[in-house]
C-alpha cells in the first residue's frame, strides 16, 4: 500500500532550489514563449511550481524582474574585444545583438524604454565604448558611434518582428496588392512590387548591408578628418 501523500508534495516541478537566476530564466523562458504581456508574478510561481509569494524572497516585483530578464537577455550577447580591430568587433557584436533580439521577441521595448544598469548591460556598454576609445574614437564619438549602431540594431529587429507581413509572404502579397498600385500613379513602387512577384527580389530587407554602410562610414570618416577632429574630444 502507497504511503498518502504529504500536503504539498509534488508541487515544485523539481528539486532545484529556488534562486534569482532560476526565477529569471523561467521568466525570460515564458516571455520567449507567450510575451511579456503575458508574463505574472502568479502565472511564473505556477510554473515554477511554487507559492507566488516565494517569488518575492528572490525578486522585489514585476518591474525589478523585467530588469533582471533584459539583464539576462544581454548577457547573451557577444562582447566586442578591446584589443582588436574595432571593425570586425562592432560587425560581430551587431550581428550577435540582432540574433538575439530575434530569440527573444519581447527583449527589444524594454531594452530601450528602460533605465537598464544590471552588470551585463553595464559590462556591454563598457566594452562596446572600450573598443571605440580604443581605436582613437574620442569619448563623444564612442557614443555617437554606439548609438548610431544600436539605431540600426533596434530599428532592424522591431520591424522584423512587427512587420505586417510574413516573408515567406512577399510575393503572394504584393501580387494581391498589385491592383491598388496602379503604374500611371505610383510606377516606381510599382515596379518594386513587379520584381518581387517575379522572384528577381526576395523583398527582405538586409541587416548586413545598413551595418556595412554604417562601418564605411565611420571608418571613411576617420580617414578624411582623423576620429578625433571628425567626432572631437
Amino acid at each position: 500500500m502507497s504511503k498518502p501523500k504529504s500536503k504539498g508534495a509534488g508541487r515544485s516541478r523539481t528539486a532545484e532550489p529556488l534562486t534569482p537566476s532560476r526565477v529569471t530564466s523561467e521568466a525570460v523562458a515564458m516571455a520567449d514563449e507567450s510575451g511579456l504581456e503575458a508574463l505574472s508574478m502568479r502565472g511564473l510561481a505556477e510554473r515554477l511550481g511554487v507559492e507566488a509569494m516565494s517569488l518575492y524572497n528572490h525578486v522585489p516585483n514585476k518591474e525589478s524582474l523585467i530588469d533582471a530578464m533584459v539583464d539576462h537577455v544581454t548577457g547573451e550577447i557577444l562582447l566586442p574585444r578591446v584589443d582588436r580591430a574595432w571593425r570586425p568587433q562592432m560587425r560581430q557584436r551587431a550581428l550577435s545583438a540582432v540574433g538575439v533580439l530575434m530569440q527573444h521577441p519581447w527583449a527589444a521595448m524594454p531594452m530601450l524604454s528602460r533605465m537598464n544598469t544590471g552588470p551585463c548591460m553595464l559590462t556591454y556598454i563598457d566594452r562596446t565604448h572600450g573598443c571605440l576609445l580604443a581605436a582613437g574614437f574620442s569619448h563623444r564619438g564612442a557614443d555617437w558611434a554606439r548609438h548610431l549602431m544600436d539605431s540600426h540594431i533596434y530599428g532592424f529587429a522591431l520591424q522584423e518582428l512587427h512587420f505586417p507581413i510574413p516573408s515567406a509572404d512577399f510575393s503572394t502579397t504584393a501580387a494581391a496588392f498589385l491592383p491598388r498600385i496602379p503604374a500611371e500613379h505610383y510606377p516606381h513602387f510599382r515596379g518594386l512590387a513587379e520584381q518581387v512577384i517575379s522572384g528577381k527580389y526576395d523583398g527582405r530587407n538586409s541587416f548586413k548591408f545598413g551595418m556595412e554602410i554604417i562601418l564605411e562610414g565611420l571608418a571613411r570618416k576617420s580617414k578624411s578628418v582623423g576620429l578625433i577632429q571628425a567626432f572631437g574630444r
